[in-house]
């Protein structure tokens, strides 16, 4: 008697124990993609185009109802201390309450900045102290912005993305260190968002340190489409495990737009009523000083 009963609660506790097969969010989606030039999809050509969230919001798409999409917070150049100004902004607010799929790319610039690439040459320089005292930055800003969403967007499910090896084009000798760096940076990546409670997605093995064909310019950081296919394929081997994935036949044809474009764009936009809910930081003081910048992520 007393085996039968041992034999039932282990069957009841089989079903009584959720399977956490998936970190996928049910019903209809609502999707905001915040940080850098990943998250806005910007090209190795230095424009914009389709990026890793506008794949992911497709693929979604294809499998779910898709109530709302927007890469509107995320803009080329910004650091983590720039994500979560942004985070903490009014303009953030209403688009960040309503999301429910949230995704972040943030830290890179903040290391790549003090990374001396020479395209030519093929060399990679940097000083270790500043690096340090960078990826701690990364540290303390991402958990601040962990900590605000989820006081802004409590019901939503936060995907912290994970960084490529931006340098495949210089010399295989002068890889390591850069690329442990960026290790480190991933490392610190995923431990934040797990004591956070939240996802990272590992993008590094997609891509590993010699992936010339989705990073293709020597002189950018930037991948091309087939570089963001691997990302969103990367964020839906967490999301759904492989359930979804976007084939290269389902890839949009090329739109690519010059930060001129967008400009004159957000300029014709400015007095309507969808002008009104976009971040007012996207205006033309910010992609004018983008002339300036160098090829950050």
């Amino acid at each position: 008697m007393k085996k039968q009963l041992s034999i039932l609660i282990v069957v009841m506790g089989l079903f009584l124990v959720p399977l956490q097969t998936s970190a996928q969010v049910f019903g209809p989606i609502s999707y905001v993609a915040l940080g850098d030039s990943l998250a806005a999809g910007q090209t190795p050509k230095r424009e914009i185009d389709t990026g890793y969230s506008d794949l992911i919001a497709q693929e979604i798409g294809r499998n779910q109802p898709l109530a709302f999409y927007s890469k509107d917070l995320a803009f080329p150049g910004f650091t983590t201390s720039d994500v979560l100004e942004r985070v903490q902004s009014n303009e953030a607010k209403p688009l960040l309450q309503n999301a429910n799929v949230i995704t972040i790319s943030a830290g890179a610039n903040d290391l790549l900045r003090l990374i001396k690439a020479d395209a030519k040459s093929g060399s990679l320089t940097f000083q270790q102290i500043p690096a340090d005292y960078s990826l701690n930055g990364v540290r303390k800003n991402m958990v601040t912005i962990l900590s605000e969403l989820k006081k802004i967007a409590p019901k939503a499910q936060v995907y912290v993305m994970g960084y490529y090896f931006a340098y495949p084009h210089a010399r295989d000798s002068q890889k390591t260190g850069t690329a442990q760096q960026l290790n480190r940076l991933n490392e610190i990546l995923g431990k934040v968002a797990k004591e956070a409670d939240v996802q990272f997605v590992s993008v590094d093995a997609a891509f590993g340190d010699s992936a010339t064909g989705k990073v293709p310019n020597p002189a950018d950081v930037h991948p091309n489409v087939e570089g963001y296919r691997a990302m969103a394929n990367s964020f839906f081997n967490v999301y759904a495990k492989d359930a979804m994935q976007v084939t290269k036949n389902e890839i949009p044809p090329a739109n690519p737009r010059t930060f001129e474009q967008i400009m004159q764009q957000q300029s014709i936009e400015k007095d309507t009523e969808e002008s009104a809910v976009l971040p007012s930081s996207l205006r033309e003081n910010e992609f004018l000083a983008l002339a300036e910048l160098k090829p950050l992520i």
